[in-house]
């Protein structure tokens, strides 16, 4: 896939990786290793369809590093998926789990599939025929899947049961996001906007005068799981005024605030926010260059390029979204003296209550929801303190901060473990 400057999204993440590469002095054969995806899986397989017609689809896993412990990694539908977004989110998935403290490596999978288009029988086929095509090289101890866009606690059943009918046993700890019923964890759902939301309130504090997130004004494109959550938790437990959000039907502005509870339930009511009237409608681009205090991009790759940064004007950026700011603008946005808190941090909250998830699982031991958010909370705020300490270790910016602590964390794991044999 072609990012907005004609590269790509590989690239970009490898630009990204060697800018703190160079200043850490990794030499050069780890970072070979460490620039290289154990495996590449890519898997074509038929689906019968309700018409009795039979499709073919083309589906990915890869994973990327797991020096650490197993590769973890949430699956995709989307008709535009591609090798080089696999490629470049399984890359990333390995940071994000560093710089967590979680012993997981990087994975990342999807099928180029529409599934909006498909009936629900349908994409129960597609599924379960995808899952069974990767399970030679997924186990608990070995790659363990989750939902990302277009996938569900639902389609997370099915490729429990999927898996679980073919091995004999009930594998609760074989994919994360399930329903609670099916040995999933209490916060999940919420988790990655929880997530953004404590990053943000930290963020604040640091970056920012005058305390946390209470009373900023705040943008957020992108009203999936993601941005709804985040958007909720923002509004109704850290106090911040959420003044425009958006979806792909377009984006809602309200300069004295959006009801984000209004907002929430129009969306969880409507699938998205087509229709609704709690805000004034103006177009994505003129979301990203609202004036605003903190921008959260929350919706797909290479939101931000050259092409719009100089029109940013919110001091912070919160990535939400995996990769949704290119390197070019990431430049362009440091020279204006915008802050930027990287994705693989602040999106980390999903993968964090997915090991969560795991564990119960692996024990068949549930925590309370208090719990859960309480360990949420304490992983999320330590990871930030020990990204800024390495930013000023460095004097650096934070991205390339974070790079450097997880690259640390994953070469030290591959030197400790020595080259085998």
């Amino acid at each position: 896939m072609e990012n907005g400057n004609g590269g790509s999204l590989f690239a970009d993440a490898l630009k990204q990786f060697d800018r703190a590469a160079d200043l850490m002095n990794l030499d050069d054969g780890m970072r070979q290793v460490l620039k290289s995806h154990k495996r590449e899986i890519t898997v074509n397989f038929p689906v019968k369809m309700d018409d009795g017609s039979i499709r073919v689809f083309t589906g990915y896993r890869f994973q990327h590093n797991i020096a650490r412990g197993p590769a973890k990694g949430g699956i995709r539908y989307h008709q535009n998926v591609n090798a080089d977004e696999i490629k470049t989110l399984s890359f990333l998935m390995t940071w994000k789990c560093a710089i967590a403290g979680i012993p997981y490596g990087g994975a990342k999978g999807g099928v180029k599939v529409n599934p909006n288009e498909l009936s629900e029988g349908e994409l129960e086929r597609l599924s379960r025929r995808f899952f069974s095509e990767i399970a030679p090289f997924i186990g608990t101890e070995t790659d363990i899947p989750a939902p990302d866009v277009n996938t569900n606690s639902k389609i997370m059943a099915w490729y429990m049961d999927t898996y679980s009918m073919n091995v004999g046993r009930s594998e609760l700890g074989i994919v994360t996001g399930k329903p609670v019923e099916l040995g999933g964890s209490l916060g999940r759902n919420e988790a990655t906007g929880r997530g953004v939301a404590i990053v943000a309130d930290e963020a604040c504090k640091y970056f920012l005068t005058g305390g946390g997130v209470k009373g900023r004004t705040v943008a957020i494109q992108g009203f999936g799981n993601v941005g709804s959550y985040t958007a909720l938790i923002l509004g109704t437990e850290y106090g911040a005024k959420v003044v425009a959000i958006s979806d792909i039907t377009g984006a809602y502005y309200n300069p004295e605030g959006i009801n984000v509870k209004e907002a929430f339930d129009y969306v969880t009511t409507h699938k998205d926010l087509k229709g609704f009237n709690g805000g004034k409608i103006i177009s994505n681009d003129e979301l990203l260059a609202l004036n605003v205090e903190i921008l959260i991009p929350a919706a797909l790759e290479r939101s931000i390029t050259d092409k719009n940064a100089d029109k940013v004007r919110a001091k912070l950026v919160i990535e939400a979204a995996n990769n949704p700011v290119t390197p070019e603008a990431d430049e362009i946005l440091r020279k204006k003296g915008i802050s930027i808190v990287p994705d693989f941090l602040t999106n980390s909250g999903g993968v964090v209550v997915s090991y969560f998830e795991w564990v119960q699982g692996l024990y068949s031991y549930f925590w309370d929801l208090e719990d859960v958010r309480k360990a949420l909370t304490k992983v999320m705020k330590n990871s930030f303190a020990d990204i800024i300490k390495t930013m000023e270790q460095y004097k650096t910016d934070m991205r390339t901060g974070a790079y450097i602590l997880a690259i640390s964390k994953v070469a030290n794991a591959t030197k400790l473990r020595g080259i085998y044999p």
